[in-house]
């Protein structure tokens, strides 16, 4: 599939699921009946997905949802992240924000606050609007070759001033079912705009399509099976790498469907929702603190090559000490600060290629000669 086939395939088949409910472009999903009541049943009735990663978020987070379709997602998140949230949906088809649109002030009025914006976009091009792009061009229609260049700048020009999703603007980025529908050669791109959008410390919750196999050329020309959530999934492995690849950590499968939702050609295709985060670029600075893997395996790898043995006392600069104290990672660890704290300014830089233990000198000082008496057994109670 070339990119115009791709999307043009894809486009027209949701531009009819807006008007007329699909079966086969969805999954059975059980969504909290409560978020729904509020939601009208057209949009409920004619947004497709196969996850939901709406159950992750938290109140007063700012939410960017890809391939929003007629806002379900968007209308439940709304509802989590309160008055005090925000929530953005973003998708390319007319029709499916028509719907969404529409039904946006219903759901104001039934929940209280209006905190949801509907953005025509390409969600692996999150900087450029459509819209301003449409605007401009009808001011400007592209006739020769000279104009098609310069409407080629102008959406350049677009998306550094005038951006659909800020850089390091959203905390929480998800998406149900629409990334296997991006046409191979964008898939990085669309990677490296989630990673792109997010602010550091946010993450990305995504429930798509995946494949156990490799899926064959013949199938990913079948238009149909494309446009069908189907031939565009990458596999299980690839999914995670393509999160890795784009620079996040934490990387974790939140749920994963046991059974497919769909078998062609003995190639299995089911759900999964995936977590990952951004953050751990920066550099990395000593400051003699350690950790402690707890278990339960004997040794563990992580993602920036760092392998530990359940119980060994490791040194970790500043940067990663403060990862591990977060999910997905803090219920694993023990965390050691130095006795005598080392300030971020005077803090030296620290090699992270390579894995070392910490001696506990190192975190005591060499110099840590205290004797104490024992006052009371550890756990608070009697010693006998």
């Amino acid at each position: 599939m070339n990119t115009i086939n791709a999307e043009s395939e894809v486009r027209k088949r949701y531009a009819a699921g807006a008007t007329a409910a699909e079966a086969k472009l969805c999954c059975p999903v059980d969504y909290n009946a409560e978020y729904l009541k509020v939601i009208p049943q057209e949009v409920i009735d004619r947004d497709y997905g196969c996850g939901d990663p709406s159950k992750y978020l938290r109140e007063g987070e700012t939410v960017l949802d890809l391939g929003s379709g007629t806002g379900k997602i968007c209308f439940i998140a709304a509802q989590i992240v309160g008055p005090k949230g925000k929530v953005i949906g973003v998708d390319m088809t007319d029709e499916m924000l028509e719907v969404a649109r529409k039904n946006a002030p219903i759901v104001a009025e039934r929940i209280g606050y209006s905190n949801v914006d509907f953005r025509k976009g390409r969600i692996q091009d999150l900087a450029l609007s459509i819209e301003l792009l449409d605007a401009e061009l009808k001011r400007r229609p592209i006739s020769d070759a000279a104009s098609f260049l310069a409407a080629d700048e102008l959406a350049q020009e677009l998306r550094v001033k005038n951006p659909l999703i800020d850089s390091d603007s959203i905390d929480v980025v998800v998406s149900n079912c629409v990334l296997n529908l991006v046409e191979p050669n964008s898939k990085r791109q669309l990677f490296e705009e989630i990673f792109r959008v997010l602010r550091k410390g946010g993450r990305a919750v995504i429930s798509d399509i995946v494949s156990d196999e490799e899926v064959p050329e013949h199938l990913q020309n079948d238009p149909e099976l494309w446009s069908g959530c189907i031939s565009g999934a990458l596999t299980e492995e690839g999914f995670l790498q393509a999160f890795t690849d784009a620079g996040f950590y934490g990387i974790q499968v939140l749920r994963r469907d046991e059974q497919p939702w769909q078998t062609v050609e003995g190639i299995e295709f089911r759900s999964v929702t995936i977590e990952a985060f951004k953050g751990k670029q920066g550099p990395c600075f000593e400051r003699n603190q350690a950790v402690i893997y707890k278990g339960p395996f004997k040794e563990v790898l992580d993602d920036d090559g760092h392998r530990m043995e359940r119980g060994g006392r490791y040194a970790v600069c500043d940067k990663t000490y403060n990862l591990y104290r977060k999910a997905p990672y803090n219920s694993f660890f023990e965390f050691v600060e130095p006795l005598q704290d080392i300030p971020l300014a005077e803090a030296k830089p620290f090699d992270c290629s390579r894995t070392a233990r910490r001696h506990p000198k190192e975190t005591k000082g060499q110099d840590y000669k205290a004797t104490t008496e024992a006052s009371q057994c550890c756990d608070g109670g009697s010693c006998c």
